[in-house]
């Protein structure tokens, strides 16, 4: 985790994009990185989305991994897309908080490690939030619960200023999952914070009670999580 000292705050704006195509999502991401180049935007952007189901692959490719025909996502209207971020195969979907920090590294003195170490202490600690014991795990990068993933980093780099950025599963959809090697590994499975709790409410669950416990899983709730924690990993003033 990057070194504060007591440095001057870092400055972004977080721009909520609410529920958007990928392909258009990335291209607002494309946009925005050359407007930062140019520097005719000089705060760095911190993008907040969902997106409908897609499948996306990464710059070490991954249909390998893809363990249905195009024909079948046809039928089901899910996109494959190529991208330029890092990693493997990957499925995004509504209820995923996905989170697109195009930040100047080279400007703010961040290196690459410790920006996707900060970029998985922010999934750790929106984990902890619900208390869920997430943790890195040496097989790929991201945040696990125990032999499951729930959240994931993928990023590029262009003139020193990052694109790209992290998923974390909240409430999706989880079966589609089943149908890749998520980041292309095997003998793993995917979870979602919705999952962890259901479980632990499962475990802890008094019969004499009529009904689980509610939880507060609206993205909201998520947005808010991830901007006080990127602000406090990377020493950052938000504005929405």
């Amino acid at each position: 985790m990057p070194q504060r000292l007591n440095r001057p705050k870092r400055s972004a704006v977080f721009i909520d994009l609410g529920l958007l195509e990928y392909k258009r999502a990335l291209d607002l991401q494309i946009q925005t990185l050359q407007s930062k180049i140019d520097q005719t935007i000089l705060e760095d952007r911190i993008l907040f989305v969902e997106h409908p189901s897609v499948f996306t692959l990464g710059k070490r490719g991954g249909e390998e991994n893809l363990g249905v025909s195009k024909k079948f996502l046809s039928l089901k209207k899910i996109d494959l897309v190529q991208t330029n971020r890092g990693g493997d195969i990957t499925y995004h979907c509504p209820g995923q908080a996905v989170m697109y920090p195009i930040v100047d590294l080279a400007k703010n003195k961040i290196g690459v490690k410790d920006f996707v170490n900060g970029l998985e202490e922010i999934m750790k600690r929106t984990a902890m939030d619900f208390k869920i014991d997430a943790d890195r795990n040496p097989k790929n990068h991201g945040i696990w619960v125990g032999n499951s993933k729930i959240g994931s980093v993928g990023i590029s780099i262009k003139r020193g200023i990052s694109f790209h950025g992290l998923a974390m599963n909240i409430h999706p959809d989880l079966e589609p999952f089943s149908w890749i090697n998520p980041c292309g590994l095997t003998d793993i499975s995917i979870t979602s914070v919705e999952n962890e709790l259901k479980k632990s409410n499962i475990n802890n669950y008094d019969q004499s009670d009529n009904d689980l416990p509610d939880y507060d899983l609206a993205m909201d709730r998520i947005k808010d999580a991830f901007i006080n924690h990127f602000s406090s990993v990377f020493n950052y003033s938000i504005k929405n």
